[in-house]
C-alpha cells in the first residue's frame, strides 16, 4: 500500500488535532485571520454608526430649535403689525379740551359745565365691491380699517361716529346682491356696541353722481343708514346734507333736497327767537345752536392751494383747479348753504386730503382725509369735543402703510439672514471678515 503524503498528514493533523501545528514564523490560515480581524473592524463600525446618528440627532435638533425660533419671529412680527401697531399709534391720540367759560358777571367763576359730546368723523372708506379690486386687496383694505376703527372704539369711547360719504366704491354701479354683501362687510368691519351711534351721509360712489342718481339709490342707501337729515343730541343740532342732490338745476330729486333744507333752516331760526314767533307751530323746538353740516362734497374752493399738513393734498394736485358740481359744490350752493343754515361748523370728505377753509362771517370748514390705505399713506379721522356752544377738534392719525411694509421687508431680511448664517455662503465672508479683523488687532 502506498504511503500517504507528509502534506496530507499534516493537514489532518491540523484539522482534527487540538494543538496548532503551525510551524514558527508561518503566517496563520485564511480562517484565523478572518476571526482575528474581525473583532476590531466591528468595533469600529459600530462606533462609526453611533457617531452618525449622534450627529444626525444633533443637527435635527439644532435645525428644530432654528424653525422653532423663525416661527416665533414670524408670528411675533405678525402680531405687531396687524394688531399691536394700532394701539401703539392710536394710543398717542387724545379728545381736545375746550377753554373753560367764565362768568361774565363774576370773573374767575366758573359756569356750570356744558355737556360734552365725544364725536368721531371720518370719510371715504371706499369698501370695494364686486367689480374693481382684487380679492387680496380689498382682504387687506378691509382689514386695516376695521382693525382702525375697533382700536379707537376700544382706546377713545365715542358717543358717535360720522362717516362722510363714499362708504363703498361701486354703491352706484351694484346689484342688489352685491349691494347686500357690502352692507355686510360694512357692518362687519365698522361693528360697535348699542351705546355708540354711527350715522353716514351719501356720496358719489354710494348713490352715483347727478347723473347716475336716482330714487331707488337713494332709498337704497337711506333703508341701511338713518335717513334723518337734522337732529340733536346734548343741546348741539346736525345736519346731514345729501350734497350729491345739490346740483342747482332743478331737477325732481335736486328740488326735494332743497326744499328739505329750507324746510331745516325754517325750524333752526324758530330755535334762535327767545320767543316762539307766528309761523313756527306747535312743533318741538330745537335747542338754540348753530348747527354742524355734514356733507361729503366741500363747499366752493379755486383749489387746495391754501391746505397744510402732513395729510394736505401733495404739491403737484395742490394748484389743480377744483370743477364745480364735481370736485366741490357750486358757488351758487354753497352760498345758500351758509345763509340757509347759518352753521358755526362744516365738516367734508370727497377729496380724499385734509384741509381747513375760512368762508364768510369766520365759518370753518374741515375737510376730512380718507380712512383707507387706498386713497393715502397716512390715513386718519378727526376728533371733535362739542358743546352747544362751542367745539374742539383734533386729528389722530392711523399707522402709515409703507411704515408696516418696511417692518415686514426689514424682518423678512434678518430671518434670510438667520437662516443662511449655518450655511458657507454667510459663515465664510463672516468667519474670513473676523479673521481680518483679528489680525489688524494684533498689529
Amino acid at each position: 500500500m502506498k504511503e500517504a503524503h507528509p502534506e496530507h498528514k499534516a493537514g489532518v493533523q491540523v484539522h482534527s488535532g487540538d494543538a496548532d501545528t503551525t510551524a514558527p514564523g508561518q503566517k496563520p490560515g485564511f480562517l484565523e485571520e478572518s476571526v482575528w480581524l474581525s473583532a476590531p473592524l466591528g468595533r469600529d463600525m459600530a462606533s462609526s454608526w453611533l457617531g452618525a446618528r449622534r450627529q444626525c440627532l444633533r443637527l435635527l435638533k439644532t435645525r428644530g430649535f432654528l424653525l422653532l425660533k423663525l416661527s416665533a419671529a414670524v408670528l411675533a412680527v405678525l402680531l405687531f403689525c396687524e394688531f399691536l401697531i394700532y394701539y401703539l399709534v392710536i394710543f398717542r391720540c387724545s379728545w381736545p379740551e375746550l377753554k373753560t367759560p367764565e362768568d361774565a358777571g363774576t370773573p374767575g367763576a366758573p359756569k356750570a359745565p356744558e355737556p360734552v359730546l365725544r364725536a368721531m368723523f371720518l370719510a371715504d372708506t371706499h369698501l370695494l365691491g364686486a367689480i374693481r379690486g382684487h380679492w387680496l386687496d380689498k382682504l387687506r383694505r378691509e382689514w386695516q380699517m376695521e382693525r382702525a376703527f375697533q382700536t379707537a372704539l376700544w382706546l377713545l369711547q365715542p358717543e358717535v361716529v360720522f362717516i362722510l360719504g363714499d362708504i363703498f366704491d361701486e354703491g352706484k354701479w351694484s346689484s342688489p346682491e352685491a349691494w347686500a354683501d357690502d352692507v355686510g362687510r360694512f357692518w362687519k368691519v365698522f361693528r360697535h356696541p348699542p351705546h355708540v351711534q354711527l350715522r353716514a351721509v351719501a356720496g358719489n360712489h354710494d348713490i352715483g353722481f347727478h347723473y347716475q342718481m336716482d330714487t331707488y339709490r337713494i332709498k337704497r342707501f337711506e333703508k341701511v343708514f338713518n335717513p334723518e337729515r337734522l337732529f340733536s343730541w346734548k343741546g348741539i343740532n346736525f345736519v346731514m346734507i345729501n350734497s350729491v342732490a345739490l346740483e342747482g338745476d332743478g331737477c325732481d330729486i335736486c328740488s326735494r333736497a332743497e326744499a328739505e333744507l329750507l324746510e331745516i333752516s325754517h325750524w333752526l331760526n324758530c330755535s334762535r327767537e327767545e320767543h316762539r314767533p307766528h309761523g313756527c307751530g306747535d312743533k318741538q323746538w330745537l335747542p338754540a345752536s348753530a348747527p354742524i353740516l355734514l356733507q361729503h362734497f366741500p363747499l366752493y374752493r379755486k383749489n387746495d392751494a391754501n391746505c397744510s399738513g402732513e395729510d394736505a393734498a401733495p404739491p403737484d394736485e395742490k394748484y389743480t383747479p377744483f370743477k364745480e358740481r364735481y370736485d366741490v359744490l357750486s358757488w351758487e350752493v354753497s352760498r345758500k348753504l351758509l345763509w340757509w343754515l347759518r352753521p358755526r361748523l362744516i365738516l367734508s370728505g370727497h377729496t380724499h386730503s385734509a384741509c381747513e377753509v375760512q368762508h364768510r362771517a369766520g365759518v370753518l370748514e374741515v375737510s376730512v382725509p380718507s380712512f383707507s390705505w387706498r386713497n393715502r399713506n397716512n390715513p386718519s379721522f378727526i376728533m371733535g369735543s362739542i358743546t352747544p356752544m362751542d367745539y374742539a377738534l383734533a386729528k389722530c392719525y392711523l399707522p402709515c402703510e409703507d411704515m408696516v411694509l418696511t417692518t415686514y421687508c426689514v424682518a423678512a431680511g434678518c430671518l434670510m439672514l438667520i437662516m443662511l448664517i449655518p450655511t458657507r455662503l454667510v459663515s465664510a465672508p463672516f468667519h474670513f471678515g473676523q479673521r481680518v479683523l483679528r489680525k489688524f488687532k494684533t498689529m
